[in-house]
């Protein structure tokens, strides 16, 4: 019991954490790409020297038969950052963050096609639901430009590409946890440097000390550690438990972007964002968890 207590602590303080990702990475001036590239390459540092204290190896062997899907996963990955990170520069933390949020409706949607699962009726209703929300946000209400618009499309790019990360993850079989994470951030840097070199550059040089110190956050405590504690927590919690615990992260990024950062939602667009959470949170929920 007291396990799991802790468990379910540490998850919450690293949605928690999540949540507050887009308030950092807008001080920092770099381009998303670079972005993504500093972050993976920091972050599988500290994530390296974590298995080395911890000494968890690495099933090589494992690796050699998954190795393609590791790699795909590290560049949907990638780009999902990129996609995330552009989001956030568009539009509203919350209307990024909620765009975001559809990827489990994705996932739902996919999965009866990959792997042959029945739609039940619940589940299209959560399914339908969610997307009038999704509807809701970027279609209705006074949208203060084009800006608004596109930003909601790169986050609801970022969500496909987190929906294939899942998928893929749902092939991997041999290799779990952390290592897994290590693996696909290795993979995303092995796509991400020619990416940066073809696009922006390196720019680092011109980062001030505030942006310094926002990268190191968003690498290492973001990143880094936050990835360790998340993992660390899931493989002590139900899957279920493990579900309603991470909507921390949306409703902790809705906050600091309406009462903090002063940031306005639309009518409509709280009625969406309410549409996708509430409805994607009880597609997660069961019945047997209630009894």
């Amino acid at each position: 019991m007291k396990v799991q207590i802790n468990a379910k602590i540490m998850l919450s303080i690293s949605m928690a954490i999540f949540g507050t990702l887009g308030v950092f990475t807008r001080n920092i001036a770099v381009s998303s790409g670079e972005l993504a590239l500093y972050r993976a390459i920091l972050a599988a540092a500290l994530i390296f020297v974590y298995l080395i204290v911890t000494k968890q190896k690495i099933d090589f062997r494992s690796i050699k038969k998954e190795l393609l899907l590791l790699l795909l996963s590290g560049i949907a990955m990638g780009i999902n950052w990129i996609l995330l990170f552009e989001a956030y520069k568009y539009t509203t933390i919350s209307a990024a963050t909620l765009s975001y949020y559809f990827a489990p409706v994705i996932v739902t949607a996919v999965c009866p096609i990959l792997f042959r699962e029945k739609l039940s009726g619940k589940q299209m209703v959560c399914f339908l639901m969610s997307t009038l929300g999704l509807v809701l946000i970027t279609g209705i209400g006074d949208l203060s430009d084009g800006n608004d618009f596109i930003g909601i499309l790169f986050g609801l790019g970022a969500a496909l590409f987190y929906a294939i990360v899942i998928l893929l993850n749902k092939f991997i079989k041999n290799v779990e946890g952390i290592p897994r994470t290590f693996l696909q951030f290795l993979s995303a840097i092995i796509v991400l440097i020619p990416y940066v070199i073809m696009t922006s550059g390196v720019t680092l040089g011109k980062l001030k000390l505030t942006g310094w110190a926002n990268l190191l956050i968003v690498s290492f405590i973001h990143t880094g550690i936050t990835y360790c504690m998340y993992f660390s927590s899931l493989k002590e919690l139900p899957g279920q438990t493990a579900a309603i615990l991470s909507y921390a992260d949306p409703l902790v990024a809705v906050l600091i972007s309406v009462a903090i950062l002063g940031e306005t939602m639309t009518i409509w667009q709280v009625i969406g964002g309410i549409l996708i959470l509430g409805f994607t949170l009880w597609n997660e929920i069961s019945p047997k968890a209630r009894s």
